[in-house]
């Protein structure tokens, strides 16, 4: 069973694509999308916002921070990333401005094991 950390690193300060669902941090960390859910997925009890009551459908990203093989491909079919900006750029403590001027939140920062993971949802 996974467990968290007791301490975790500020989230990235930029993160920009290299290839599709692969992006780089200002450190030259690469983060590897992982999991991309789109749908009226709501939010957690006592959230500023709930995505449930917009017309448009929600966007949640999960991101992991591990090391990528420059040929290491990812099959494009499994993950729609035409929902996913160039760029995110870290804008508060807890949101990204994106490349296409949306807000992202951050919903989670944290390292399970080895691994840190940052999970991110597009405001309406």
């Amino acid at each position: 069973m996974a467990s968290a950390a007791p301490w975790i690193w500020l989230p990235p300060d930029r993160l920009r694509i290299l290839r599709p669902g692969i992006y780089e941090d200002e450190q030259g960390r690469t983060w590897v999308v992982v999991v991309v859910q789109i749908g009226p997925h709501g939010r957690g009890p006592g959230r500023r916002c709930c995505l449930r009551y917009t017309r448009e459908p929600g966007v949640r990203v999960h991101l992991w921070q591990m090391t990528v093989h420059p040929h290491e491909s990812r099959c494009p079919n499994q993950v729609p990333f035409g929902q996913l900006p160039l760029s995110w750029q870290l804008y508060s403590e807890d949101h990204y401005l994106a490349s296409d001027s949306r807000f992202w939140e951050i919903e989670d920062h944290n390292q399970i094991i080895t691994t840190e993971q940052l999970i991110l949802t597009r405001m309406p």
